[in-house]
């Protein structure tokens, strides 16, 4: 017979074997358990908090307040959409080691972005604001303008920058301009009226030779540049429409009287020439009491140093060509030779 004593510390160990078997088959289900269950909430997580909200403001303006705390900025990004939990917004930004450092301000969004990559923007003030390109064309109005700008800068108001620009008709000079998308009515402004005080400081000699004040020439500029679109016509054109005024005869320039018809010279019926409005410069003597649109350089410079003439009358003919005439028989002598009327 075997050793009891050994017998039985062999079957103590075949026991704790089976035993440590069993408890490791348990312990490798349980931990694929817990393991799967941490996934899914991280999972869960990432889709509750890190991805971006299905609504994304893509395209638009978000602003954080000037001096906004990061709780306070993590708040006003949930509630524009931007994240899905401020909370997790500003713990992300804590780990980024953010927590002094947000930048506040107007930011823009080209694409939807994870909390990770919002939090990295307004860590670094990556605004994602750039420049856009405008035109204004020379002898557009403030209509005009508002029409061009409205869309396309997302702070923009077309009837606000009416009602503030319309004083301002003509001396907005007519360039090219580049804008920040978040650029404002008042921003605009400024910049034109700027550029055009650069522009008239320039030519502030010849103004002063005139002898005419700058109100005078920027009107009559206005008309100028509708009438004519060579420096030489402009020259003579201005000389002509100097001259009229001089013998106190009416200026009969359309583009005057269409400003605020919102018709062209072919649309003009004869009740429209009759009417006593403040364009209308067929009943009305002088200048137009404002300008009509915002005359280029060229066109200034023509109404400050017009081409002598004794020329009363002008019409353009077909090919653009321009005609004078110094009396009216001259003048319907022209018409008919040039328009055949």
């Amino acid at each position: 017979m075997g050793n009891p004593l050994q017998t039985y510390l062999d079957l103590n160990a075949a026991r704790i074997r089976v035993w440590m078997r069993w408890w490791n088959e348990r312990v490798n289900r349980r931990t694929t358990i817990f393991v799967g269950v941490i996934g899914a909430i991280a999972l869960m997580s990432f889709l509750s908090y890190v991805r971006p909200p299905s609504d994304f403001p893509v395209g638009a303006l978000v602003s954080i307040s000037d001096g906004a705390s990061v709780t306070q900025a993590a708040t006003e990004l949930q509630e524009t959409h931007v994240v899905r939990s401020g909370f997790a917004l500003k713990a992300v930004v804590w780990m980024l080691g953010g927590t002094h450092r947000v930048h506040a301000g107007d930011y823009l969004f080209k694409e939807p972005h994870d909390v990770f990559s919002v939090a990295h923007r307004i860590i670094i003030g990556a605004y994602g604001l750039e420049p856009m390109r405008f035109r204004v064309p020379e002898g557009a109005t403030v209509r005009d303008m508002a029409v061009l700008f409205d869309g396309r800068l997302l702070r923009f108001d077309a009837n606000t920058f009416i009602k503030k620009a319309s004083p301002y008709e003509g001396y907005l000079f007519p360039d090219t301009y580049f804008f920040l998308p978040n650029a404002s009515e008042d921003s605009v402004i400024a910049a034109l009226r700027q550029n055009f005080d650069e522009h008239v400081a320039s030519i502030q000699p010849q103004i002063a030779a005139s002898g005419k004040s700058l109100a005078d020439v920027v009107t009559m500029a206005s008309l100028i540049e509708r009438e004519a679109r060579t420096t030489s016509d402009r020259r003579m054109i201005a000389g002509v429409l100097w001259n009229r005024l001089k013998i106190n005869m009416p200026l009969q320039v359309d583009a005057a009287f269409l400003y605020t018809l919102g018709k062209n010279s072919f649309q003009l019926t004869t009740s429209d020439l009759v009417t006593d409005a403040p364009f209308n410069t067929y009943t009305r003597k002088g200048l137009p009491p404002t300008p009509i649109g915002s005359p280029s350089l060229d066109a200034l410079l023509a109404a400050a140093m017009p081409t002598g003439n004794g020329y009363v009358y002008y019409l353009a003919d077909a090919h653009g060509v321009t005609h004078y005439a110094k009396t009216y028989a001259e003048h319907l002598r022209n018409k008919a030779r040039y328009l055949g009327s």
